[in-house]
């Protein structure tokens, strides 16, 4: 079974300049994810795209593959997407194609070899089931009084709290969860069909929350974590 790593590193952040070179304990942030890629029992090849020749050449020095995007396919408004379609487009071209493609996004150093091992063992038995496609998640609990906190900070209801039935009169419980960006995995075709990194019927792998870094503090607490285990 043939299993493609995609990890996107591109050189230009909004938030922190440089994001993917910036070291955690004197590696860089992309070294890690790649780490976990190639020491993982499952994946097969690990391919780090980006536009930026010094993410490249770090890349290829951790032991990664290396496939350069063409500069508009790294703007800020570039969804993933797009980037993952480059690289198999790329790898189709020289005669390869695997079975599964698994997205690992460089901004989750903490997301080891073991954890992609158990995401892909829980994902390969739901597929049992009909399942044609995983991402990672975390549980934010049950609720029926849903809210969601817009980016101007007004708040919006997704039940109609005028109303408000108590929870023993609905049946509308739900066990809601976030994707916490470590690990999205499909078949190749499947991404080549629905033009995504979530299938048709997704399964999600939930585990404890997983930091995804954003800012200077993300890096601060994810090396604290790192130096104490």
């Amino acid at each position: 079974m043939e299993i493609l790593s995609i990890i996107p590193a591109r050189g230009g952040s909004k938030g922190i300049k440089r994001k993917n070179l910036k070291p955690i304990l004197n590696k860089p942030l992309v070294a890690y994810t790649i780490e976990a890629s190639l020491k993982s029992k499952y994946i097969t090849k690990t391919i780090v795209s980006s536009e930026d020749s010094e993410i490249l050449e770090v890349s290829k020095s951790f032991g990664a593959e290396i496939i350069k995007r063409p500069d508009e396919l790294a703007a800020d408004e570039t969804k993933t997407t797009p980037v993952m379609l480059h690289v198999i487009e790329e790898l189709e071209k020289q005669g390869y194609k695997a079975d599964y493609i698994v997205l690992l996004q460089p901004t989750c150093p903490l997301r080891d070899e073991n954890y992609i091992n158990n995401a892909f063992d829980y994902y390969f038995q739901k597929q049992k089931e009909g399942y044609d496609s995983c991402f990672s998640a975390f549980s934010v609990g049950y609720t029926h009084a849903k809210w969601r906190i817009l980016h101007d900070d007004k708040l919006e209801g997704l039940y109609d709290f005028r109303i408000r039935p108590r929870r023993q009169e609905t049946e509308q419980h739900y066990k809601m969860i976030c994707e916490n960006g470590a690990f999205y995995a499909l078949p190749w075709n499947t991404l080549k069909e629905v033009k995504d990194f979530i299938g048709y019927n997704p399964c999600a792998y939930i585990t404890l929350r997983v930091i995804d870094i954003d800012t200077i503090e993300d890096f601060k607490k994810v090396e604290e974590i790192i130096k104490n285990a």
